[in-house]
């Protein structure tokens, strides 16, 4: 089946260079320039993933707005931040909205669709589990269901985006490990900077604390990556 791309753009001529570019690929894509057709779009049809421009016409950090209400539709769709706003609270307000990538508009167009294919794995691998007997990892508190992306902690949901499940399935995996940055990156199948894989684990933090104030288990190794603290 053909994979949907919602396209949020609110320059026109922009608009159309990258919906003709991805439609080049075999992707359907449904383009968009401002929240309120998009978000009226997603509400009667999820897209499989979402490209979106910070800047919408007169809102201005119109992108974050529907970020976050593509968020409480669903934790799982992935969502592209594609922008020309390129410094650094931007990008780490975009992640913490629940956003699996932030690019500038000065990538190449070869890229962003390495980008595209990359997320599109993920979703492929989380539908073949659904074969397979049922596969939870269980580590203390935590569980986490491989077969439905669903992660709990003491038995309190806890939502993660893609990128995020697979970098805490990661680590849990293999408690006590350090895993670097690109070890990381492998395992979430994405393409990520530094920043942004800090930002992750931020959020994955921040996400934790919120149901429990003494959570301590993700272990910051300097100059090196992450762990899972097996205390």
């Amino acid at each position: 089946m053909t994979q949907l791309i919602a396209l949020i753009e609110d320059e026109p001529a922009i608009r159309e260079n990258y919906r003709e570019y991805l439609q080049g690929y075999g992707y359907e894509v449904h383009a968009f320039s401002n929240r309120p057709d998009a978000l009226e779009a997603f509400e009667k049809r999820l897209p499989d993933l979402a490209i979106i421009d910070v800047g919408l016409g007169k809102e201005i950090e119109g992108g974050f707005d529907l970020c976050r209400q593509l968020r409480q539709l669903s934790p799982n769709v992935p969502i592209i931040f594609l922008t020309a706003r390129d410094n650094e609270l931007d990008a780490i307000s975009g992640l913490r909205l629940g956003a699996d990538d932030y690019l500038t508009k000065d990538i190449s167009m070869p890229h962003l669709v390495a980008r595209i294919v990359a997320l599109f794995r993920r979703i492929e691998a989380m539908r073949s589990n659904l074969h397979t007997k049922s596969n939870v990892l269980t580590v203390g508190p935590l569980a986490l269901n491989v077969d439905k992306m669903q992660t709990q902690w003491n038995g309190t949901d806890i939502e993660l985006t893609l990128t995020e499940f697979w970098m805490i399935h990661l680590l849990v995996k293999h408690p006590g490990h350090v895993k670097n940055r690109q070890q990381l990156m492998d395992a979430a199948n994405v393409v990520l900077d530094d920043n942004t894989i800090t930002s992750h684990i931020k959020r994955i933090r921040k996400k934790f604390l919120g149901v429990d104030t003494e959570f301590n288990e993700i272990q910051t190794v300097y100059g090196v990556g992450y762990r899972w603290n097996t205390h």
